[in-house]
């Protein structure tokens, strides 16, 4: 039987190696993100042999993401079956790419029904048309930019460290408190957003995220960060500005390609993560253009 614990930092030393030989491009398959998120959306892991498991309670109930890592595929869909049968569900897997959709019907043909999941479609970009904003498409974005080197001449850019993190967190905290005067929320309340990004800012290095804030009049009024999920892959998640400065979410944008293209010249492509169905965050990402909406689907089980 199968027992999954929720993450810790250590079993990065095991997890990682294995995400590594699934070299998917999915958000969700990056150490950080499964840690980060197992508070806001209870995730545990175990291990099948040369796959890790994930048990998520989620929107649709207990759930499992796709067997992750190498070696054969069907033993690891196997144990997740009998775990969903021992907590009285059936088998369903988030998340699933078409890659891995292909690779479960090669290993179980006819054991699962599959229904597109267009919320949780991941954008992906060219660094390079992030980091250089060529073309008429992303005028508008160039403008904004201009806007911003207007208002802040002297605007600087940092590596987050050590030493700014307190400022970064004071951002979210500022920003956050927006966000909640505005929709009439408790002012009291800690989102799980805001716990999470706090968490991966205190904890960049364990997790093997790295990331960028711009200053202006000498205080951060914006910054994002993530990490690699493949070597040519880097995953955006988060990415934080005052939405009444113009300007500062489309240079941060594009100041974070750069940063990442400079450090990890092997980058091809930036993993902006999913919209979630939110209106707003999908005009957002399609502003840009995507180079590549990562497809993926909801698996649910339909013969042992």
């Amino acid at each position: 039987m199968l027992t999954f614990e929720c993450p810790q930092f250590e079993d990065r030393q095991w997890v990682q190696p294995l995400l590594s030989a699934e070299a998917d491009p999915a958000c969700e398959y990056s150490f950080a993100s499964i840690y980060l998120w197992s508070r806001a959306w209870p995730q545990q892991i175990a291990r099948c042999g040369g796959r890790l498991l994930v048990r998520i309670q989620g929107k649709l109930g207990l759930c499992y993401l796709y067997p992750a890592g190498s070696g054969p595929l069907a033993p690891a869909v196997d144990a997740l079956a009998q775990d969903a049968a021992a907590n009285g569900v059936p088998l369903t897997l988030v998340c699933v790419t078409e890659a891995q959709r292909a690779a479960l019907e090669e290993a179980c043909p006819g054991r699962f029904a599959f229904e597109e999941d267009r919320d949780g479609f991941d954008y992906l970009y060219d660094i390079n048309r992030l980091a250089d904003l060529p073309g008429k498409k992303l005028h508008a974005k160039r403008n904004h930019i201009r806007r911003f080197d207007d208002q802040f001449p002297d605007w600087l850019l940092e590596e987050i460290t050590p030493a700014n993190v307190p400022e970064c967190v004071e951002l979210e905290r500022q920003w956050a408190a927006i966000r909640q005067e505005e929709a009439g929320e408790d002012g009291d309340s800690v989102s799980e957003e805001t716990i999470a990004l706090i968490e991966a800012l205190y904890h960049m290095d364990k997790l093997g995220l790295e990331g960028a804030l711009i200053r202006a009049d000498g205080s951060p009024v914006a910054f994002s960060l993530g990490g690699l999920i493949t070597p040519e892959v880097f995953g955006v998640n988060f990415e934080k500005s005052f939405g009444d400065i113009q300007g500062a979410y489309p240079a941060i944008n594009r100041e974070l390609a750069r940063f990442v293209r400079e450090r990890h010249p092997q980058v091809k492509w930036l993993n902006r993560e999913d919209d979630m169905g939110l209106e707003g965050l999908r005009k957002a990402k399609l502003s840009y253009y995507p180079d590549l909406l990562l497809v993926k689907h909801t698996a649910r089980e339909v013969r042992a």
